[in-house]
């Protein structure tokens, strides 16, 4: 299974990823469009900083999902690609899922009162957040391959540094 992983030392905190995201969500799906609607559309990516360090914080879909767990109304389910969905039609806005998300990034949609979380873009082959990153801080990679060449880049580190 692809996943969105992040390589924190490329952002630059540009939001890129998160007016792609948007846009994406849009019922335009153009910038121009998006940004004159009513209710302007939501980003489900958030690039938060803590000093001049940025960092984009993206849904992992996790295995063990603890949203998925807390729903009680049935609306988050696993979709047959392994990804936490959800149907809107059957939020009932207790704000469980919200609450436990341990990365914050389930929210809400204030003027519909539902959950609001990523859906990895599922329509598109590669997530507009992924798409639109211009330095490669967002990218889609296997999750039994990511591993390996996180080692390899450690090596390769260790290797020039002697």
């Amino acid at each position: 299974m692809n996943q969105v992983f992040v390589r924190p030392e490329h952002c630059l905190g540009c939001r890129s990823c998160e007016i792609a995201c948007a846009v994406q969500h849009s019922q335009s799906k153009t910038l121009f469009g998006a940004v004159l609607e009513e209710p302007r559309p939501q980003k489900r990516v958030f690039v938060e900083a803590a000093g001049s360090f940025r960092m984009p914080v993206v849904c992992r879909h996790c295995e063990d999902a603890p949203c998925l767990a807390a729903c009680i109304a049935g609306c988050l389910y696993r979709d047959e690609k392994g990804f936490v969905r959800r149907k809107k039609e059957r939020c009932i806005g207790c704000w469980s899922c919200i609450m436990a998300c341990p990365f914050g990034v389930v929210t809400r949609d204030r003027h519909k009162q539902i959950a609001v979380k990523c859906d990895r873009c599922h329509k598109l082959e590669v997530p507009a957040c992924v798409a639109a990153c211009p330095t490669k801080a967002l990218f889609l990679a296997d999750v039994d391959a990511f591993p390996k060449e996180r080692r390899k880049q450690l090596v390769l580190r260790e290797a020039e540094g002697v």
